[in-house]
């Protein structure tokens, strides 16, 4: 019990130690943008946060010109099932799942990977697919001994997931598709980019503070303080999350609009959990239904009331609850 303790005050007071260190080390560039370094901040500070969730960061070379940066469960537990988190456009991993690892922690060994030029990771390959990037987190996976795992995906991640799941049907046990636009006709992307209005470019990829939040007023439905957060700030948050590897941003961003829809999208063989939010102004709700319809009797939807497109920000609670149930067995048993 005394060694239990022991080590648990150490590895806080470590991780704090490297938290500081990686803050520091984070700040370096933006030393006169004082919006920029509060953002570094808190982003050193999501680290430390993942750390006290039991995850560790790993960098992965895959080659000489690819590396994957994963969180990871450290120690792995053999009484756990092992998940995979694919995040979407907008900020890296930490970001995007700061309301979720804690409470899928406690029942998952987590892998959560930054998708190439997110966050750490990176190739000098030229392919802008989301099937390259579902090979390159296939690869990453086997690196660290993960054979068998299910996967939790949210918009950009979810292409890139039913990818994974299509690819290495052997690997992926369970899947879970949230609000992503998979199967869209030309006609259904056409329509919907009109009805947004604006540059998707410059949602995806912001510029400014208009753009961004222009981006946050369209993927939540509930209120959110950004409309009260200075431009400052705002400014400083794109500084840190989205300049780096911008132009190859740009150009998945672009390969994904100008995708044509794939007329022999694979159906796949593992059950399927499909999750949206019913006041999705990004994807619509109606799209959830045409992928059920896809693929079949192994996939069930279930609609998020009052939620957005960023589920995971409007409604984190019913989606681990979701989650968890689902990639566990219980509810996809109980329903048949």
């Amino acid at each position: 019990m005394a060694y239990t303790k022991f080590y648990h005050v150490l590895s806080f007071y470590l991780a704090t130690l490297i938290a500081i260190y990686e803050f520091l080390l984070s700040v370096l560039p933006y030393i006169l943008n004082p919006a920029s370094i509060l953002i570094a901040f808190a982003d050193a500070f999501l680290g430390l946060y993942f750390r006290l969730c039991g995850l560790s960061p790993c960098t992965i070379e895959l080659d000489e010109q690819t590396t994957m940066h994963f969180w990871s469960s450290n120690p792995r537990r053999s009484n756990k099932p092992d998940l995979l988190m694919l995040h979407g456009y907008g900020g890296n991993s930490k970001w995007q799942f700061m309301h979720q690892v804690g409470s899928l922690s406690r029942t998952f060994n987590l892998y959560v990977p930054d998708l190439l030029f997110f966050g750490k990771s990176y190739t000098k390959m030229s392919d802008r697919t989301e099937v390259f990037q579902a090979k390159c987190v296939a690869e990453g996976l086997r690196r660290l001994g993960v054979e068998r795992f299910g996967v939790y995906s949210i918009s950009y991640g979810g292409f890139v997931a039913y990818w994974l799941a299509a690819m290495y049907p052997e690997a992926v046990e369970r899947l879970v598709i949230v609000s992503c636009g998979i199967g869209m006709t030309e006609e259904q992307k056409k329509d919907q980019l009109n009805k947004i209005g604006r540059s998707a470019l410059k949602l995806l990829v912001p510029e400014s503070a208009h753009d961004l939040r222009g981006l946050v007023n369209i993927s939540m439905h509930k209120a959110t303080p950004v409309k009260w957060v200075p431009d400052v700030v705002i400014r400083g948050f794109i500084n840190v999350t989205y300049e780096k590897n911008r132009k190859q941003k740009l150009e998945m961003a672009e390969y994904l609009l100008r995708e044509k829809a794939d007329l022999n999208l694979p159906s796949l063989t593992q059950e399927t959990l499909i999750i949206w939010g019913d006041k999705d102004a990004v994807f619509p709700v109606n799209l959830a239904y045409e992928l059920q319809r896809h693929l079949g009797p192994k996939s069930k939807v279930e609609i998020i009331k009052d939620t957005g497109h960023a589920v995971n920000m409007d409604a984190p609670i019913s989606l681990n609850a979701l989650i968890t149930s689902f990639v566990l067995g219980d509810r996809f048993e109980s329903s048949k």
